[in-house]
């Protein structure tokens, strides 16, 4: 696939959704594309860590933990599950940690922020249904693509050069 440069993919697909730029980008992996799938949950990873540990193909997770800037949904562990199961990166609408880690890890991965505390695991949350995170609702099977310059969002992958 040829890099991601989402201000190329606005300027050939207006049609593209932009989520807010709200995100820093914290992975090993600086672009990346893919289906969207998701989950919607809130200071509960416990439907994160159920799919990083199931085969990504290429996915990205799109991760609705309510904007909660109180503690971390995804950290080193986590994410190098996720890289080992062929995920193409994480979206998160929430915290990470282990940040020096992260950015090794072969991996995208975008976030609100950073927190040092770990979320609980009750079994909460829900998985792909449509998500609104950052103004823009992503469904599953829509197609992501990130890179330094912000996300976009379209229907269905876009030929891209």
């Amino acid at each position: 696939m040829p890099p991601v440069v989402t201000p190329d993919i606005c300027d050939a697909h207006p049609e593209v959704r932009v989520l807010d730029p709200v995100f820093i980008n914290l992975g090993g992996r600086e672009a990346f594309s893919g289906p969207v799938r998701t989950i919607k949950c809130f200071e509960d990873n416990s439907r994160l860590k159920e799919a990083v540990a199931e085969p990504g193909e290429g996915s990205v997770l799109v991760v609705d933990a309510g904007g909660s800037l109180r503690c971390a949904l995804l950290g080193d562990r986590l994410a190098d599950q996720a890289a080992r199961n062929g995920w193409a990166g994480v979206v998160l609408y929430g915290c990470v940690r282990d940040v020096d880690v992260l950015a090794d890890v072969d991996l995208g991965v975008q976030a609100l922020g950073i927190h040092p505390r770990r979320s609980h695991k009750h079994g909460e949350g829900q998985r792909d249904l449509p998500v609104t995170v950052a103004g823009v609702t992503l469904r599953p099977g829509d197609w992501l693509y990130a890179d330094n310059n912000g996300i976009v969002v379209a229907d269905a992958r876009l030929p891209i050069d």
